[in-house]
């Protein structure tokens, strides 16, 4: 299947190149109707966990750091509980993270069959990572004055940095399946694959530093929130007043860059997804100077997006740093696409997204309603 359409931008050339890959789940088999139900089930569960694993060694690392710095026995008894907490998370989140490995699998066979090769690679490195942080968190449990101060140190950073790696790695997943690259498709079939070239995919970093900054800027204000109250009940301690100050570092420091992360991905998603872009925003005509609109009911069949407070120029400005920037709107996508249930990787000539399809959804007529994107990772 051919099309060409106006939604294309000039510095993101696609390998699928004009195509259409349809790689077909079965739509009336109970599993397929049910696998982005238990897929996002598990993986809603799993975040939790994934994302403390992320931030809590990072903040015990700075407590024992800050305990060596001042000798304050506070410092110690943060460090020594934070990392039992990390243990007994990261225990979970390794179980909870095995269950998605295997439904993967069970779930979407005929996408890892097709794709494995591709992004075989980063969830590999994932696993290394994880081993890396399970070994060093182990020595930094038990080798309190066992081992020398300096290795004990740094075994906890290399799990505050493992953990990192990890979210990166299965991140970078994510990223490929919205801007693929490292590969040609050669008879509806990947060839000339390039894993670190499909590491390596425009979507895949914006998303990642996005992805961690949130992990450490929601734990940090939930682990202040949590020892706040403990201050409040307990009365002034010392402890609980260290534990505040380091999560708030934490959380406010990710917070601020938080914004220029998002701004990054916006801008990234505008250039290289402009139809999803236009999706999200309830853009159904092309125009510059667009409006950012804050709520709004979308009438596809008009087409317009009603009752919504717009602030004129401000999607312009906020996509393209451009106040008069032209907006694609989904006036430009292809109304004759219709796409049966399964995976699908829709591909202009520079434009491509990946994307998952409940069953009985469809493209409606603008491409607008009736689109439901589950991330695989």
């Amino acid at each position: 299947m051919q099309f060409r359409s106006s939604l294309l931008h000039p510095n993101t050339p696609s390998p699928l190149d004009g195509q259409v890959t349809y790689i077909p789940e079965d739509p009336g088999s109970e599993q397929s109707s049910r696998s982005p139900i238990t897929d996002g089930m598990s993986l809603a569960f799993h975040i939790v966990f994934a994302a403390i694993g992320m931030a809590l060694p990072l903040m015990m690392v700075i407590a024992e750091w800050r305990w060596r710095v001042t000798k304050e026995e506070a410092y110690l008894l943060l460090a020594q509980r934070w990392a039992k907490g990390a243990a007994i998370l990261a225990a979970v989140g390794a179980v909870s993270g095995t269950v998605l490995s295997f439904e993967l699998g069970l779930l979407w066979p005929q996408f890892m069959r097709s794709a494995g090769a591709i992004i075989g690679m980063p969830f590999s490195l994932e696993g290394f990572a994880f081993f890396l942080e399970a070994i060093f968190l182990g020595i930094y449990l038990y080798g309190w004055n066992k081992i020398p101060s300096w290795f004990h140190f740094l075994s906890g950073a290399i799990v505050a940095i493992s953990g990192l790696l990890s979210a990166m790695f299965v991140t970078l997943v994510n990223g490929w399946m919205n801007t693929p690259t490292g590969f040609v498709l050669s008879g509806g079939k990947f060839a000339n694959i390039r894993p670190f070239a499909a590491m390596s995919n425009p979507a895949g970093g914006p998303e990642a530093v996005h992805m961690i900054l949130a992990a450490y800027t929601a734990v940090g204000f939930a682990t202040a929130g949590i020892h706040g109250s403990l201050y409040l009940r307990r009365g002034k301690n010392r402890f609980d007043e260290v534990a505040i100050g380091i999560a708030l570092a934490v959380g406010g420091s990710a917070v601020l860059l938080q914004g220029l992360s998002g701004d990054a991905l916006a801008r990234m998603v505008a250039a290289t997804q402009p139809a999803k872009l236009a999706s999200l925003e309830g853009q159904f005509t092309t125009e510059d100077g667009a409006p950012l609109r804050i709520g709004g009911l979308p009438y596809p069949k008009e087409p317009v997006t009603k009752y919504a407070l717009e602030i004129p120029d401000g999607l312009s400005l906020l996509a393209f740093h451009n106040a008069h920037a032209v907006v694609k709107g989904l006036d430009q996508v292809p109304r004759q696409i219709g796409l049966p249930h399964g995976l699908c990787i829709s591909v202009s000539k520079r434009w491509s997204v990946v994307e998952v399809f409940f069953p009985s959804i469809h493209w409606s007529r603008f491409g607008y309603i009736g689109i439901f994107r589950v991330p695989l990772v």
